[in-house]
């Protein structure tokens, strides 16, 4: 099995009905965004924050103005937000995508 796969050309906009695959381990493929970076390979914390994000719908696509806008980083924002949004009965995407808490 080769290594290596061949690029290939990007398409001009992500198409959401079409399911990927990985090929290494075959599981599904969710989208970041083009603005993602990951983090270290050996940052177990910051892999665990990316999944959490991740899983929550949260994504990292750039707007017109910018950047994909501020994201936790740490475990510890990631239960502080969660926490906040379930006292405030708002949805844990949206908690984890705002900038600051109130």
């Amino acid at each position: 099995m080769r290594s290596s796969l061949r690029p290939m050309p990007a398409p001009q906009w992500y198409d959401r009905a079409r399911h990927r695959t990985c090929p290494g381990c075959a599981g599904p493929l969710i989208h970041a965004g083009s603005a993602f970076a990951a983090p270290r390979r050996r940052d177990v914390a910051g892999w665990r924050t990316l999944a959490v994000l991740l899983n929550a719908g949260v994504g990292f696509h750039k707007s017109c103005c910018g950047g994909p806008g501020e994201r936790p980083r740490t475990l510890r924002e990631v239960r502080e937000r969660v926490a906040y949004a379930r006292r405030g009965g708002t949805s844990v995407a949206t908690a984890l995508g705002q900038r600051n808490l109130p």
